[in-house]
């Protein structure tokens, strides 16, 4: 409830329309996320894709407006584009090959697909790396060797992998996609976060992201850990995700916490 109305007080506070139209997203998608479990209760299982992708295409635009209002269109786009290749032709040569994640196959529930890959899943890998950049930015700091920019692509990576950590036992909970051999984490192999780990360094390192202000981004990593705890441990069954994925994202923010107030 809090989130949600800070998200209320930014959006009526906000000094300009780019504001105003992140906030009003950040808000859209909360109300979603919320309506979601409160949706499965009245409908059933049936509402979970497409609440499911209108949450994801709420995010993902919101992110896209508030990197847009720092970058502009040409850097944002260009981020967006690769994230967008990067992130879809790792997932095809996955499904195909079981590389680097493992073995595994998309059910039809998500649509549409473009050769077997949901079209949701490269905006999936959008709406959250951002923030987990911002995250790498407050614990790293200014990038002014090699070496930080190193450990930035390292801890941008391992803060958008803590995310994975609710999410695929999740997913697969809703069949959206399946393993062929369930191992390791709550079913999940755990080369698939080899995977993610090697994916989003991959991916940040292409996009090489300037310098974001923490201020929304933050507050989308924070408030994807809350829900997802949340969600996870009162409304989809899942405590052990909840813990395990609290943990690992709540450390994240800590330490960027930590280190943002050390470093101001």
């Amino acid at each position: 409830m809090t989130t949600i109305l800070t998200s209320f007080r930014n959006f009526t506070r906000a000094s300009n329309p780019a504001q105003r139209v992140s906030y009003g997203l950040l808000l859209a998608w909360l109300l979603t996320m919320i309506a979601l479990p409160i949706g499965r209760w009245t409908v059933g299982d049936t509402i979970i894709p497409g609440g499911v992708t209108l949450a994801a295409i709420l995010q993902a635009a919101a992110v896209f407006s508030m990197v847009l209002t720092q970058w502009g269109w040409s850097r944002t786009l260009r981020a967006a584009a690769i994230i967008a290749v990067l992130s879809w032709g790792a997932e095809f040569i996955g499904h195909r090959t079981g590389l680097p994640f493992g073995a595994y196959h998309y059910t039809e529930q998500l649509q549409p697909q473009i050769f077997g890959v949901p079209a949701l899943i490269p905006l999936a890998w959008f709406m959250l790396l951002p923030s987990s950049w911002v995250m790498a930015q407050l614990i790293v700091g200014r990038r002014t060797n090699w070496q930080k920019h190193a450990l930035f692509v390292v801890v941008s990576a391992g803060a958008l992998t803590a995310w994975d950590l609710f999410l695929d036992p999740q997913m697969v909970a809703w069949n959206f996609w399946v393993w062929e051999t369930p191992s390791g984490y709550f079913g999940i192999p755990w080369s698939n976060y080899f995977g993610w780990l090697l994916v989003a360094g991959i991916i940040t390192a292409a996009v090489n992201p300037a310098e974001l202000k923490p201020i929304p981004l933050a507050l989308v990593y924070g408030i994807v850990w809350f829900l997802q705890t949340f969600g996870h441990a009162f409304f989809w069954g899942q405590v052990g995700p909840a813990m395990v994925g609290s943990v690992a994202m709540g450390a994240i923010m800590v330490l960027a916490f930590w280190r943002g107030r050390k470093s101001a």
